[in-house]
C-alpha cells in the first residue's frame, strides 16, 4: 500500500504498548503509535504524523475493546498528562510493566538470560502519593486562578485539577482551601513571558505514618505578608498542616525549586515513619513519593545486600538517607554520596535524630566524590546505587569498577538505563544475579527495578 499521510483514516489492532504507555499497532504493515490504545483493541485511527516508517494517531473509534480495557474512574483521565493506563486492568498494567523490564534487559543490555522475578504490585491504587506538584496558570476572563497538572503532551497549557485520585483526601483538602485563597484575595499569576506576576506553583507533601502535611507555596518574590494569612487558613480549616513554606524562584525556568525559602508557619519540615526510623522531610529534598511501596523496595534493599554486621557500605545517590540509615543498623560503616545539599542536610538531621552515629555524608556528584573515597583508601563490601533516570554517568560506573565491591543492589526508576548499566557492569566483571521489578506508581507506565550483581 501506498504510505499513509497525515489525516488518513486507519483501522487496526493493537498489539502492543511502548515504553511510555502508547499502544502499538500496524497497518498493512505500517507502525502506528496511538495515545490511549491498549492490547487486544480493533481501533479506527486519524493520522496525526505521518513519517517514513511510522505515524501517530488518536483513536476515532473503538471498534473492538480489548478483554484488559476497563472505565477510569478519573474525570481528568485522557486530558490529564498524568496516570495513563488508568483504562488498563491493574493485572494488565503489572504484565506490561514487567515486559517492559524483560525487554530493556535483552534489547538494551544484550542480556537474555538474566533471571527476572515475579512483579510486586502496590498495595494501593489510588491515594498512594506524599508528594504532588500543581502548576498555578492564569485562568480566562474573570475566574479564579488555574492550579492544575499540564494537559497530555502539551507543557503549554494546564488543566484545573480540582481533586485528584493518586493524592489522599488531607491533600486534597489542601489544594482545594489555596485555590480558593488565590482567587478570592486575586493574586496575579506568574508570566513566564513577561516574568511578572506572582503565583508559579504549589507542591504538596504528607507523611503517610505521621499524617503530618506540608504546603509549599513557590512564587517569583518573596511576598509574604500576601500570604501569611493562607497559612493560617490551612493550619484552622485542615488539622494535619504541620508545615506552611514560601519558596521564591525569581528565575525564567519553570521549576519548583526557590534560591530563598521562608517558613510562613509550622516547621520547616514533616516528618515520615519508614521501617522503624523517622525522616524529616523539607521542601526540596527528595523522598519516595509512594511509602507503602517504598517499605517493600527499602526492605527488599536490605535483604539483597546480606549484611552481617561487619561491612562498609557505599549507599550513592543517597537522598535523604532513608536507605542509607536503615541499612546502617546492619554494617560497621556506611557512607552516602547526594548531589543536592538540602538532602544531605536532612540526611544528617535524620541520622541525628535516630541516633545513628556510623555513617558519613557526603555533597557532590558520585562521578567525582567516589574517586576521591577510593583515592583515601576506602573500600566497600557492598555498594547501593539509586540514580536518577539518566542512571550512572560514565565517569561515576568506572569509579564504580575501580572500586570493585564484592555485592552490588542497583535500584533504579528507568529500566532502560538500567540495562545498559547492568551490561556495562557484566562487561566489568559482574554477573547479575537477578532483577525484581516493582510497581510504585500504578496507573502510569513509570516502572521501578532493584538488581542484584556478585563479583565473578
Amino acid at each position: 500500500m501506498a504510505r499513509p499521510r497525515r489525516g488518513d483514516i486507519l483501522s487496526l489492532t493493537v498489539d502492543d504498548l511502548a515504553f511510555g504507555g502508547e499502544g502499538v499497532g500496524r497497518a498493512d504493515g505500517y507502525v502506528v503509535f496511538v495515545r490511549g490504545g491498549l492490547p487486544g483493541d480493533r481501533l479506527r485511527v486519524r493520522l496525526t504524523e505521518a513519517r517514513s516508517r511510522f505515524g501517530r494517531g488518536v483513536i476515532e473509534s473503538v471498534e473492538g475493546p480489548s478483554p484488559d480495557r476497563v472505565e477510569a474512574p478519573c474525570p481528568y483521565f485522557g486530558r490529564c498528562g498524568g496516570c495513563r493506563l488508568q483504562h488498563l486492568a491493574y493485572p494488565a498494567q503489572l504484565r506490561f510493566k514487567a515486559k517492559q523490564v524483560a525487554d530493556c534487559m535483552a534489547r538494551i543490555g544484550g542480556m537474555d538470560a538474566v533471571p527476572i522475578r515475579p512483579i510486586i504490585g502496590a498495595p494501593e491504587l489510588f491515594g498512594y502519593r506524599n508528594k504532588m506538584e500543581f502548576t498555578v496558570a492564569a485562568a480566562p476572563a474573570a475566574e479564579g486562578p488555574i492550579v492544575g497538572l499540564h494537559e497530555a503532551d502539551r507543557y503549554d497549557r494546564v488543566l484545573d485539577i480540582e481533586r485528584c485520585l493518586i493524592q489522599s483526601d488531607v491533600m486534597n483538602g489542601l489544594l482545594a482551601e489555596a485555590r480558593a485563597f488565590f482567587a478570592e484575595r486575586k493574586l496575579p499569576v506568574y508570566d513566564q513571558e513577561s516574568g511578572e506576576g506572582l503565583l508559579r506553583f504549589l507542591m504538596l507533601r504528607e507523611g503517610k505514618r505521621t499524617g503530618e502535611a506540608m504546603v509549599n507555596i513557590v512564587t517569583a518574590a518573596p511576598q509574604l505578608t500576601e500570604l501569611e494569612p493562607l497559612a493560617i487558613r490551612l493550619r484552622s480549616r485542615v488539622s494535619q498542616t504541620a508545615s506552611v513554606i514560601l519558596n521564591v524562584n525569581p528565575k525564567k525556568a519553570s521549576v519548583a525549586v526557590g534560591v530563598e525559602e521562608h517558613l510562613l508557619a509550622g516547621r520547616d519540615h514533616i516528618r515520615e515513619a519508614l521501617g522503624g526510623l523517622v525522616f524529616q522531610i523539607s521542601a526540596n529534598s527528595f523522598f519516595q513519593t509512594n511509602t507503602l511501596q517504598a517499605e517493600r523496595l527499602f526492605a527488599l534493599v536490605e535483604e539483597s545486600t546480606e549484611l552481617r554486621g561487619g561491612e562498609t557500605l557505599i549507599d550513592l545517590y543517597s537522598g535523604t538517607g532513608a536507605i542509607t540509615l536503615l541499612l546502617a543498623r546492619r554494617c560497621r560503616w556506611v557512607y552516602g554520596i547526594e548531589v543536592a545539599q538540602a538532602a544531605v542536610d536532612d540526611a544528617q538531621r535524620n541520622a541525628k535524630a535516630n541516633g545513628i552515629e556510623n555513617c558519613a555524608f557526603l555533597a557532590g556528584e558520585v562521578r567525582a566524590v567516589l574517586p576521591q573515597l577510593i583515592g583515601r583508601g576506602v573500600r566497600a563490601e557492598v555498594v547501593v546505587a539509586d540514580p536518577p533516570r539518566a542512571g550512572f554517568h560514565p565517569k561515576a560506573l568506572r569509579a564504580l569498577l575501580t572500586l570493585g565491591p564484592g555485592r552490588i543492589v542497583y535500584v533504579s526508576c528507568n529500566p532502560a538505563t538500567l540495562a545498559r548499566d547492568l551490561g556495562e557492569l557484566a562487561r566489568g566483571g559482574y554477573r547479575i544475579e537477578w532483577v525484581q521489578p516493582l510497581d510504585m506508581f500504578p496507573h502510569t507506565p513509570h516502572i521501578e527495578a532493584v538488581a542484584r550483581l556478585a563479583k565473578t
